[in-house]
């Protein structure tokens, strides 16, 4: 049975006093649930929301991470730094990264080999920009981005991959693409793993939803039979929001 998640992004919010009240309420509030619960407060903040969570199931995860070990990457962050405070999860192929800072499919692939050597888990994210999707491209750049990152990877590396589709048309912007847009795009994503893999491959995956989840509408999104949970935005930095969408789940 694939693991249902539901991941906050907090991208460059919350100061230090703000990330312990959250986590703090977070903590009080959360429900139980067999789904896993999973924020990524900003890389200041990621050893003190770690050893203030340390007791909770609620894990820590960093937004981002360098692909070298160690050398002259000014104010870049390794692995082993991530692992070192206990932050063993990493969100990589942001659309904001791609497209604010440059990271390419094959700096994403490198920086998946290096998570992936180093034992970690990755969230790793991709979706098409609102042209790909009017003009009919949006399968084929999805399968592009799968493809270039993820596809020479053995069957055995995918345990450690989680997918988190992400149109980007839909992320900020108040738009989500409907349940059964979402499901068109999640089966696609499954079958596309499938056909490079095998059945048993594709259907270990857990596939999340990311682009304007609302407590409004992640019942009905997460009801899709391929949608295992969301990767959450500004909905994860109100407590409430974000645990009425742990709930949907």
């Amino acid at each position: 049975m694939r693991t249902k998640i539901v991941a906050g992004n907090w991208k460059m919010n919350k100061t230090h006093s703000e990330t312990e009240s959250l986590l703090t309420e977070l903590s009080a509030k959360r429900p139980d649930t067999t789904a896993e619960i999973i924020v990524a407060p900003t890389f200041v903040n990621l050893a003190a929301a770690r050893e203030q969570l340390s007791d909770s199931i609620i894990q820590v995860a960093a937004q981002n991470m360098h692909f070298a070990e160690n050398g002259a990457y000014t104010g870049e962050i390794s692995a082993d730094m991530l692992l070192d405070i206990g932050v063993e999860t990493v969100i990589l192929g942001h659309s904001e990264r791609r497209a604010h800072f440059g990271e390419t499919d094959d700096l994403l692939a490198k920086k998946v080999k290096t998570a992936l050597n180093k034992n970690m888990r990755i969230i790793f994210c991709f979706g098409e920009e609102l042209e790909d999707r009017k003009s009919g491209n949006h399968f084929s750049v999805v399968e592009s981005q799968l493809k270039n990152a993820l596809f020479d990877l053995a069957a055995t590396a995918w345990k450690g991959i989680v997918l988190a589709y992400e149109p980007v048309w839909a992320i900020g912007t108040g738009e989500t693409a409907s349940p059964e847009q979402a499901q068109e795009m999640h089966a696609f994503i499954r079958k596309a793993i499938a056909d490079n893999y095998d059945g048993a491959t594709a259907n270990s995956v857990s596939i999340l939803y990311g682009g304007s989840v609302k407590p409004n509408n992640a019942e009905d999104i997460f009801s899709k039979p391929d949608v295992d949970g969301g990767l959450i935005g500004g909905a994860s930095l109100n407590c409430g929001d974000f645990i009425a969408i742990v709930k949907a789940i």
